[in-house]
């Protein structure tokens, strides 16, 4: 049999598109609405997902592309677009998803909720009392919100504001001049109204606002109203050199944000085209910059809806494992000190992470705790700790990252308590962000001193916790405890570290250190044999790093992907990517660990942390992988979470050498197997410290 010919694919085949990749992941999202297997209120809320992931890619990556194009750069991405291109081809695209979205809950999700006993009923189809009841809702609780402005014409137009919904009403008086006039649903009302006798029976806001206009133009014949919903620019950029600190920046950015421009507009499909279009001019949009929606606009109220009192239409719930031996500050302590701890959340329970901070607050033997704070959440048990180890006179200092998007102003927040508290609290670069997840405790043992890590995958929040799949490590390990605080010094002070005994650091050693090792790998697997690759993250988009996992691919090197989200490289590509497999899990939980594992000729280089291979984590950001050493550990990561990952023939799809994803199809002779489901029954610490 002849062998298959190299197809040597220009440079721009080599890649597959970003913005691409990350409409197909949202595809994958919305997968989970359709998904008849999952429980019908989960559905909604996969809704919910799919239209905020929605929102943000216009808000940041779209945005970022018009802004390109406005500003006369020409550059191309690495598969050949411009930018123009990209927003042509992201147009083509997102605008038919969410009208599929819209379909998937007028069509299928809608009707099973009223079999079910929850509706969301039509406000025609309310009988004259419910009618009668909902105005005297509106009038009491509704009118003294609304405030109707002028839209057109107008001598300046009034703002509207990013991502909310909003009526643009027809007007008519005594000229024949179209008169519009524009009212915001408020958002601070829930925006499905529970009808009055019906436990689950709803009527949304804004078609209570819409029958109940006369109220807010009396004497003035209303015509008609629409829903429309704008998107905005939010990806404010930062600069330094016009602010004197980076507090005053943030704050600034945060007002700045409010007011970006318009980047997208979405409307009913019932409003008419004159009007859509004088909306489009008032905005300053084309026609790819619109929605036409036939169905809901705005499924934000899905959120509120999956949380309706239904259990029985939800996932189940499952008590997430503690071992004793990490319940208490004590044994927790001892525990480390005996050998390195892997968790594995949510299966693993975040106690844990959170019992690491406090017992080192409470700890009379514990004398120092440093600490990075990306997204903590409004309520943060860590956050609490770190201010009761201050006033325990311990010293504390903690790495506070101002700018996580849309995350800003909770952590400014918190980092103004914990400097009350006297706190040491840094805010890093103002350049580059700071997304490693490290925690260090310092403490006195013996006639000696100790330190104790965290390192983890994901923030330190109790909520994200819950819903996002991430690993941590604990260890007493000396040169690991020691890059960490040596790290610290570099983010907290005028440190120029550029090397560090075990941990790779971005942006200073860790492209390099993980290019250095696939190296290595091929170099291994050209003499040995065996050689393996395997890769677990959210995101694949750095060139370096794809082209030298195609370098490993024609090698012969076995190359398995599990790659979450964007993935630019193309696999099964004859002589250039045969050997590499590449598979995305989407289910319950948000697939969110980072694994870098390497064969090694049988000593296997495993490494877990924070940064995906993107340009932004390796060039732009603080990020950290720390390897794991221990053998048992090592075993585990490759055996139990990586090997059963790729394993999952129900939630995992297949990205072909077209940049297409595939359900991953069960073989005759395989039983079926969910990823997430077994690790629900299997935990991390239960197999790794409780079983015999």
């Amino acid at each position: 049999m002849k062998a298959p010919q190299p197809t040597n694919p220009p440079d721009y085949a080599r890649y597959i598109n970003r913005e691409l990749s990350w409409l197909l992941f949202n595809r994958r999202v919305l997968e989970e609405a359709i998904n008849e297997h999952n429980p019908l209120l989960e559905r909604l809320k996969f809704l919910a997902i799919f239209e905020s992931n929605l929102d943000e890619f216009y808000m940041v990556r779209v945005s970022g592309l018009i802004e390109q194009f406005e500003s006369g750069i020409l550059e191309q991405s690495p598969d050949g677009l411009t930018p123009n291109e990209q927003l042509g081809m992201i147009s083509r695209m997102a605008q038919p998803l969410r009208q599929r979205a819209s379909d998937v809950f007028e069509k299928t999700l809608r009707p099973q909720l009223a079999k079910s006993g929850i509706v969301i009923r039509h406000y025609a189809e309310l009988n004259a009392k419910q009618k009668k009841e909902l105005e005297a809702f509106f009038t009491k609780e509704i009118f003294p919100l609304c405030t109707p402005l002028i839209l057109h014409p107008a001598p300046s137009v009034p703002f509207i504001s990013n991502r909310s919904l909003n009526l643009v009403i027809e007007l008519s008086d005594a000229t024949t001049e179209l008169r519009l006039a524009r009212v915001k649903v408020p958002s601070i009302v829930p925006r499905a109204v529970r009808l009055p006798g019906r436990k689950h029976e709803y009527v949304l806001l804004e078609e209570i606002i819409a029958e109940n206009l006369k109220y807010l133009f009396p004497g003035v014949k209303v015509v008609a109203s629409h829903i429309f919903r704008v998107i905005r620019d939010a990806d404010i950029e930062i600069r330094q050199l016009e602010a004197a600190d980076l507090i005053s920046t943030i704050e600034e950015t945060l007002k700045l944000r409010r007011f970006g421009d318009p980047v997208l507009v979405e409307v009913a499909s019932t409003m008419p085209k004159r009007i859509r279009k004088l909306l489009m001019n008032i905005l300053k949009l084309d026609d790819e910059d619109v929605f036409v929606v036939d169905g809901l606009i705005g499924m934000d109220v899905f959120w509120q809806l999956s949380r309706i009192d239904r259990p029985a239409l939800r996932f189940h719930p499952f008590p997430a494992y503690l071992s004793e031996k990490l319940s208490n500050s004590e044994e927790l302590f001892e525990t480390i000190a005996s050998r390195d701890i892997l968790v594995h959340h949510p299966y693993d329970s975040f106690r844990t992470v959170e019992g690491f901070v406090a017992s080192a607050a409470h700890d009379s033997n514990v004398i120092g705790i440093k600490q990075t704070l990306y997204r903590v959440g409004s309520e943060s048990p860590i956050v609490e700790s770190l201010l009761d180890a201050a006033e325990n006179d311990k010293q504390v200092a903690a790495m506070v990252e101002l700018k996580a998007r849309f995350d800003e102003s909770n952590n400014l927040v918190w980092a103004r308590t914990l400097e009350r508290a006297g706190v040491h609290v840094t805010y890093g670069f103002a350049e580059m962000k700071t997304h490693c997840k490290l925690c260090l405790i310092v403490r006195r043992e013996g006639a000696g001193i100790r330190s104790y890590a965290h390192i983890g995958t994901g923030n330190y929040n109790p909520v994200t916790s819950r819903l996002y799949t991430d690993l941590g490590l604990f260890t007493k390990d000396p040169a690991i405890t020691q890059d960490i605080s040596e790290l610290f010094n570099y983010l907290t002070g005028f440190s120029k570290q550029t090397e560090y005994r075990k941990l790779l650091v971005a942006p200073i050693n860790l492209r390099e250190g993980i290019l250095s090792r696939i190296e290595r790998e091929i170099e291994i697997h050209k003499k040995k044999g065996q050689g393996r690759i395997m890769f677990k993250l959210n995101a694949l988009v750095d060139p370096e790093v794809v082209d030298a996992l195609y370098e490993a691919s024609n090698a012969g090197v076995p190359v398995d992907l599990i790659v979450r989200g964007v993935c630019c490289l193309r696999p099964g590509v004859v002589g250039m990517s045969e050997n590499i497999r590449v598979i995305s899990i989407v289910g319950r939980f948000l697939e969110h660990s980072r694994i870098y594992y390497f064969h090694n000729g049988g000593e296997p280089d495993v490494l877990i942390g924070s940064a995906d291979l993107m340009r932004r984590n390796l060039d732009r950001r603080i990020e950290v992988l720390v390897p794991v050493e221990q053998e048992d550990l090592r075993r585990h990561l490759r055996e139990h979470i990586l090997d059963n990952c790729l394993r999952d023939n129900v939630k995992a799809w297949r990205l072909d050498a077209n940049g297409d994803y595939h359900k991953v199809k069960k073989k005759a002779s395989e039983p079926v197997f969910e990823s997430q489901a077994f690790f629900m029954t299997q935990p991390s610490t239960k197999l790794l410290l409780d079983t015999p």
